[in-house]
């Protein structure tokens, strides 16, 4: 993917901020549950801090990862909610830097975890290669079978999600093919029919799948200098993620 700009503050907060009867400002410890979010290279700048922001909202951000906060490793995804996996570049270089945590990231979900992979993060979900949580493989969409769209470059795509059509950020995104018994929540489909988004058993935990970017911001439609209106839509993200945590 290309690089994006993406500008947030310094630093999350993490409490919640009152007023004590003395005027004195004292935050109280944020019990929301924790979501680590990967930031490192196997992402592309921009990315990791877009899913943050959408997950910002219900959790309590922080970045996993190379010189991050929590490292990538059992301990930490044992104190998370949810792991998620955000955009990046090709395929191939990307696993080449996650091959090295995939047992760990497996025993998490199929312990109870959770995982989200937002392009990128939904190609590594396959098998080919990847983590193996999908019961089924990716391919890309463009090229695919009926397909209309050849270009890797930014543009925006129509999905039907939930049976409603969108208009969505895209950036040579995976398609999901799914065994067609498996017990997957189809969220969004491509004009083709193909799957754009959908969520997963895994053991005892759950991952959920996004070929396109609910988590697009502004920035980066100006950047690729493509039409926002119509195509910002959080409450797709927030749907994914309420349908992976669900129980």
């Amino acid at each position: 993917m290309d690089r994006r700009r993406f500008l947030l503050g310094a630093g999350v907060l993490t409490g919640a901020a009152g007023l004590t009867a003395a005027g004195i400002t004292v935050f109280a410890p944020d019990s929301r549950p924790l979501a680590l979010v990967y930031r490192g290279p196997a992402s592309t700048e921009g990315c990791p801090e877009a899913v943050a922001a959408l997950l910002g909202s219900q959790y309590r951000v922080a970045y996993t990862g190379p010189d991050e906060e929590y490292p990538l490793t059992a301990d930490s995804l044992a104190k998370a909610a949810l792991y998620a996996q955000p955009g990046g570049g090709g395929l191939d270089p990307a696993w080449r830097r996650m091959r090295e945590h995939a047992g760990d990231l497996r025993d998490y979900v199929r312990g109870g975890g959770n995982y989200l992979g937002f392009c990128l993060g939904g190609y590594l979900a396959g098998r080919s290669p990847g983590f193996g949580f999908l019961p089924g493989d990716t391919d890309q969409y463009i090229g695919s079978q009926g397909a209309h769209l050849r270009s890797t470059r930014d543009t925006v795509l129509p999905v039907t999600w939930r049976g409603e059509r969108r208009q969505m950020y895209f950036q040579d995104g995976p398609l999901f093919t799914l065994e067609p018994s498996a017990p997957a929540t189809v969220l969004a489909t491509y004009p083709t029919g193909a799957v754009a988004a959908a969520v997963t058993p895994y053991g005892k935990g759950k991952v959920g799948v996004v070929g396109p970017h609910p988590e697009a911001d502004e920035s980066w439609f100006h950047d690729a200098r493509l039409n926002s209106a119509g195509a910002l839509h959080p409450e797709l993200g927030r749907d994914l993620v309420a349908t992976t945590v669900a129980r």
